[in-house]
């Protein structure tokens, strides 16, 4: 085994910390408290902190350190799952009108009223939780 040091130059991302999903994950007690951050298309990329916005930081340098660490291997640097809108969808304006049965929309006022937010809220708040369901199970 060699004591070399190999020194990995950073490189600038084709594609920016940003535009990568992560998610950031309290720690328990046993396993040293604070936040863990990892990131779904850079599988092994993960770092902590001791607070949530420690955890990002900390993550900022460990995404660089991957993406850095794969160019360097010469191997591929994942795309991010998630596209901005134009890029996926272009034209797409943010807004849909949906036809419902009245019982469905009166269950629906119902249960916004009942958590004090609108109705839009609330579909809104439905729509993505089922897509990232679906997404989780892809």
């Amino acid at each position: 085994m060699s004591d070399e040091v190999k020194i990995i130059p950073r490189i600038e991302p084709k594609w920016p910390f940003e535009a990568y999903t992560h998610v950031i994950s309290p720690l328990s007690a046993e396993e040293g408290g604070g936040f863990l951050i990892t990131f779904p298309d850079l599988p092994g990329c993960m770092s902590d902190g001791e607070t949530e916005t420690e955890a990002v930081a900390n993550g900022r340098d460990a995404f660089i350190a991957v993406v850095s660490a794969l160019h360097d291997m010469g191997r591929e640097i994942p795309a991010p799952s998630f596209r901005p809108v134009d890029a996926v969808a272009p034209g797409a304006s943010g807004k849909f009108v949906a036809r419902v049965p009245k019982s469905i929309h009166a269950q629906l006022a119902t249960r916004a009223k009942a958590e004090g937010v609108s109705l839009n809220t609330l579909v809104l708040a439905f729509i993505a939780e089922g897509l990232g369901r679906r997404e989780h199970h892809a």
